[in-house]
């Protein structure tokens, strides 16, 4: 057994079958590098050149209704459209592509432009909960819909066009690469004569401790052992629950209160307005729900500050990912922070 917090190794990911190199003797390699200004301020409850603020003209021309909840509405520039006419192209089977239709939405989590999931009341993200069932049955009942992509940006750096607590929804006629593999991957597990791929796991995880960062009766957060991004997390029902749509009441809650105390953890590590990426990954259309486990990724670019950014480059884009803070390094870092958000702080 090597010493996983002196020398390199690589970690396997049983969920897309790839390894990760692990560096943790690089993580007091000094940084010259490109940095990033600091953004504290929670800023006005609205804004009037806001695009997703109650009662404003949208980008796309569309007047917003003074919603007081919950609003989605279609995306006025959707990356997918429903009425793609079907055709492909293919030129001796190397030049070879496929249309593809779909839907896009954007969900408003609340009419304030100040906030941030983080800095919401369970209470305030249960109804964008609820919305997200609602949207997801919704859009997966489509005959041409094959897969929901529920995924919220936070911060410019992760491409984010608009600081209004939002996510989008994109829904496509085919399954998506990262969603096929773990697909895959939980459908080999089971098919070896185990029960869940991510069922087994949490309860490994749940039993040694040294990567969970927060949880509740519902639900856990933890770091995965085989994480890519500086402070990564994955986010699991303790019940086996293969959709959204699977969770009880209490569950819904328990997500809640979950989504604001790991938000809180983020911004609370470097007392600043923390970028990351989340998504859920769930059941697809005519999928065993016996096999797929519902979850949620957070991808942070963040490395050692507010300030200092991690990028996929040079190695990592050419051969495979590579991080230099361990997985248990992160966890206990997060674990630390306190919850509530150093904004709402007496």
């Amino acid at each position: 057994m090597i010493d996983l917090k002196e020398y390199p190794h690589r970690r396997f990911n049983p969920l897309t079958r790839e390894w990760v190199l692990v560096s943790p003797h690089r993580a007091k390699r000094p940084w010259q590098g490109q940095t990033e200004a600091a953004v504290t301020a929670p800023g006005a409850s609205y804004d009037p050149s806001c695009y997703l603020c109650p009662g404003n003209v949208r980008a796309g021309g569309h007047l917003n209704p003074p919603y007081t909840t919950t609003f989605v509405f279609e995306n006025d520039f959707a990356a997918l459209l429903p009425e793609t006419p079907e055709g492909e192209w293919d030129e001796g089977g190397l030049l070879v592509a496929r249309s593809v239709r779909g839907a896009c939405r954007v969900v408003c989590f609340s009419p304030d432009h100040s906030l941030t999931l983080a800095r919401m009341t369970p209470q305030q993200i249960r109804p964008v909960i609820d919305t997200w069932v609602s949207e997801y049955q919704s859009l997966l009942g489509l005959p041409f819909i094959e897969y929901v992509q529920i995924f919220e940006n936070r911060g410019e750096m992760m491409g984010c066009s608009n600081p209004h607590p939002h996510c989008q929804i994109w829904s496509t006629g085919t399954l998506p690469n990262e969603v096929s593999k773990e697909q895959s991957a939980l459908a080999a597990y089971s098919a070896g004569g185990h029960s869940c791929l991510l069922c087994d796991y949490l309860a490994l995880e749940l039993k040694l401790g040294e990567r969970i960062v927060c949880g509740n009766e519902s639900f856990a957060v933890l770091v995965p052992f085989w994480a890519v991004w500086p402070f990564e997390t994955i986010l699991l029902p303790k019940r086996h629950a293969s959709a959204l749509d699977a969770l009880t009441d209490a569950e819904r809650d328990g997500l809640a209160a979950i989504l604001k105390r790991i938000g809180a953890c983020y911004d609370n590590l470097f007392s600043a307005s923390f970028p990351y990426t989340m998504g859920f990954h769930q059941r697809p259309a005519g999928a065993d729900s016996g096999v797929w486990h519902m979850h949620a990724h957070y991808y942070p670019p963040l490395l050692r500050s507010a300030t200092v950014r991690k990028f996929m480059v040079g190695f990592e884009m050419l051969a495979e990912p590579q991080r230099d803070i361990t997985p248990e390094i992160a966890a206990a870092r997060l674990r630390e922070v306190p919850e509530i958000h150093f904004l709402d702080r007496p």
